[in-house]
């Protein structure tokens, strides 16, 4: 396996479109590293720079220590498996998987190894026979899967494999592929917009926006100490509450529906800054009665997750949402306090959306 190193990558379309803005990134080998984003922010780009498929602007990519820039995508030594299968309708599911290898003159017997390895790693051995046709969307995306194992590469490349996928496959899907990484310990780059699947799948989260990199870390680092407002509102479902506040005193910061308490420990803030406050729906709790600090809160509707609830409602004018077991009780009143440990309140500059840790820790 391999390393992946990107420095200063950029890529710019015709007409001056910035899709990639001068990315630099280490991506260790062995390690599961997942780039989430929304639609449009260049992870799909970057990936497909990695693998050959775009040209690179600017910048320079190593997979291991040979720079790739100008190397064809078949002498790169990558797989990709694709949202799309792409596999051939025509040809059974042990043809799919052995036709690159014989493309390529691999011995016969070498072809017959690894397509039976791949096969059972993804208990694909009764469908060998079958065609895609005959396949339901998870069972092809294992083969699309199977196919890039044979090729024992240096690194494999996912972009957005999941998303053709419903609910329930995504989840068996995911569960799979996380296996696959704990079998074959392969450096993995995995491509998504759904941060469930950063979440559960990820050694490394790269959180891209707009053609840069806003945070790299290890996933409940990044939800925990998010480096931007950017990332604390995308990561988190439901996602974190972001209120308008003052800082009236260390340790204090000032909302419309109220007041809360922030670790002045952790953050450099001076007495009167206008600051976006965040705290995440899970910290929020009801208020005892005799808690003078915290934030009114009026009840608007609850979504029922089943463990959960979501609780909906706005303090002030602003939207805010909070979330409780769905065996705890829940007040008759349509108006209640809510309050949350200092520990878990953040604090955002107002202008530029970076956070305002002391140390800066999560920033990329």
């Amino acid at each position: 396996m391999a390393s992946v190193t990107l420095e200063n990558v950029k890529k710019v379309y015709p007409g001056g479109v910035e899709a990639v803005k001068g990315i630099t990134l280490a991506i260790p080998d062995g390690s599961f590293t997942v780039l989430l984003g929304p639609s449009g922010c260049g992870k799909s780009t970057l990936l497909r720079m990695i693998a050959g498929l775009e040209t690179v602007t600017d910048g320079v990519i190593r997979i291991g220590s040979r720079v790739v820039n100008n190397i064809e995508p078949s002498e790169r030594d990558i797989a990709m498996v694709f949202q799309n299968y792409a596999l051939y309708p025509h040809m059974t599911v042990w043809d799919n998987m052995a036709y690159g290898l014989k493309n390529r003159g691999t011995p016969k017997d070498e072809i017959v190894r690894r397509v039976t390895e791949a096969a059972r790693l993804l208990e694909l051995e009764p469908l060998l026979k079958r065609r895609p046709r005959e396949l339901s969307g998870g069972q092809r995306q294992r083969v699309a899967m199977g196919r890039a194992i044979v090729r024992e590469p240096q690194v494999f490349l996912f972009d957005e494999p999941l998303s053709n996928l419903d609910a329930k496959l995504r989840v068996q899907t995911r569960i799979e592929i996380r296996r696959l990484h704990n079998r074959l310990k392969a450096t993995s780059i995995f491509v998504t917009h759904d941060q469930v699947e950063a979440m559960t799948l990820a050694d490394l989260v790269v959180v891209m926006n707009q053609g840069r990199i806003e945070q790299v870390g290890a996933p409940l680092d990044v939800y925990r100490r998010p480096a931007s407002r950017f990332v604390a509102t995308f990561i988190g479902s439901p996602a974190m509450n972001m209120l308008r506040g003052r800082v009236v005193e260390p340790g204090r910061v000032e909302l419309e529906g109220g007041s809360l308490a922030f670790d002045p420990a952790e953050f450099v803030i001076p007495s009167g800054s206008e600051v976006d406050v965040g705290v995440r729906p899970e910290d929020l709790v009801i208020a005892s009665s005799d808690e003078a600090a915290g934030l009114s809160f009026t009840r608007e509707f609850i979504e029922e997750l089943g463990a959960t609830r979501v609780v909906h409602g706005s303090s002030g004018s602003e939207l805010l949402s909070f979330i409780l077991a769905s065996s705890a009780p829940l007040p008759s009143e349509t108006t209640l306090r809510l309050t949350a440990p200092s520990s878990v309140v953040h604090l955002f500059d107002r202008s530029t959306g970076a956070s305002l840790r002391r140390d800066g820790a999560g920033s990329a």
